[in-house]
């Protein structure tokens, strides 16, 4: 994704009122997962595009970022909600959040999670996630989240809607699907 088009993409998510932590974690899982943004630079890159204390990564701390993104994803891959309650209750027992009330500039004020002052980022990120994770499931009552139904993609994706589960990453992945299936019955 180009800088430019991650940008507008950032702009849009902190001008409504979904909730932008998930959006982090699936975008952070995506470009690990996808390879994008898995090395130091792009990581710390993508972190600071979703407003974050800026970090800086060694090669060691890195890695142990991408593992704590596959811990992450196996979550998002959860579609029982008591499953997905066990996992982050794991998470939050070994990475308690110390949540905090931060306002960015323009923009309103956020629960975020405060690390240790000698805390990894990987313990961060994990601490983070499980918060931001346990108040959706929590708001929502059920795994609002998943990995697109696309035929060849495997993204994540934060399920914002109200009424029918979301399915697929973006209207792309589901126009693609639909004109597919349209195509398909048409012969």
């Amino acid at each position: 994704m180009s800088a430019l088009k991650r940008e507008m993409l950032m702009h849009q998510r902190f001008t409504d009122d979904n909730p932008r932590g998930l959006f982090f974690l699936a975008d952070l899982v995506n470009a690990v997962q996808d390879g994008t943004g898995g090395t130091p630079a792009g990581l710390e890159a993508l972190v600071e595009a979703h407003g974050g204390t800026p970090l800086r990564l060694t090669d060691t701390t890195a890695q142990e970022v991408r593992e704590a993104a596959a811990t992450i994803a196996d979550i998002l891959d959860t579609k029982d909600e008591d499953s997905a309650a066990e996992a982050i209750n794991a998470l939050l027992d070994r990475y308690p959040a110390r949540p905090r009330l931060v306002r960015l500039p323009q923009r309103p004020w956020s629960l975020h999670t405060q690390a240790p002052y000698d805390a990894q980022p990987a313990q961060w990120l994990l601490s983070t996630a499980a918060l931001a994770l346990a108040l959706w499931l929590s708001e929502r009552g059920y795994c609002a989240w998943g990995r697109c139904a696309a035929p060849g993609c495997d993204r994540y994706f934060i399920d914002t809607g109200r009424r029918t589960p979301q399915r697929y990453c973006s209207t792309r992945c589901g126009t693609r699907v639909r004109v597919a299936a349209h195509r398909s019955r048409s012969q």
